[in-house]
């Protein structure tokens, strides 16, 4: 483990706090006209999923913990679990799909993540920042919209929606964001 301090925490560092630990899910730096900087962190509880919205002033040190990340594999989804293998030992792992959230419908057969344990416990799961999906449904342009409002919603062949430009149509391929889950751009 290894101390930094509170203005140093950032999405995705997992911390010793209050006993528990938690994920740094969203971090802001908030400079009051009066007083110190604070950075204002939304922390996820590893173990119990409960949030928590806490400032940490830069003086202020806390305990950063390391995980282990392992490389595994996706292979199949069964029931409410998805099923990975671990690149080493060709062990599988079952997730819930709920621990994984809605981001779970980027998944793709052979696909490779990367899982966040801490000690032999998974806490979190990393896909690739971006995937190529086909659009099955695209809605028609609407005439007369601005350029910088023209973007309409599709559907995606994993069923999520997302917004695209006017030019791109139902079958065409494109490459999404999984964090931000936004239009990239077209798939090569």
């Amino acid at each position: 483990m290894a101390k930094i301090n509170g203005n140093e925490i950032r999405p995705g560092n997992v911390v010793e706090h209050d006993g528990g630990l938690w994920v740094a899910v969203k971090t802001n730096t908030v400079k009051p006209g009066k007083g110190g900087a604070y950075n204002q962190v939304e922390l996820k509880n590893l173990l119990n999923g409960t949030k928590l919205n806490e400032r940490f002033r830069s003086a202020e040190t806390v305990e950063r913990v390391q995980l282990d990340l392992k490389d595994f594999t996706f292979l199949y989804e069964q029931g409410d679990a998805l099923v990975f293998m671990d690149t080493e030992s060709y062990e599988q792992l079952e997730l819930n799909k709920d621990f994984v959230g809605e981001r779970a419908a980027f998944l793709q057969d052979g696909m490779k993540v990367t899982v966040q344990l801490y000690g032999d416990k998974p806490i979190g799961v990393s896909l690739p920042d971006y995937v190529t999906l086909t659009i099955t449904e695209a809605d028609p342009v609407v005439r007369g919209q601005t350029a910088a409002s023209s973007y309409k919603p599709a559907l995606l062949e994993n069923g999520i929606r997302v917004l695209v430009p006017p030019f791109i149509d139902a079958g065409e391929r494109i490459v999404v964001d999984t964090n931000e889950i936004i239009y990239m751009r077209r798939a090569d």
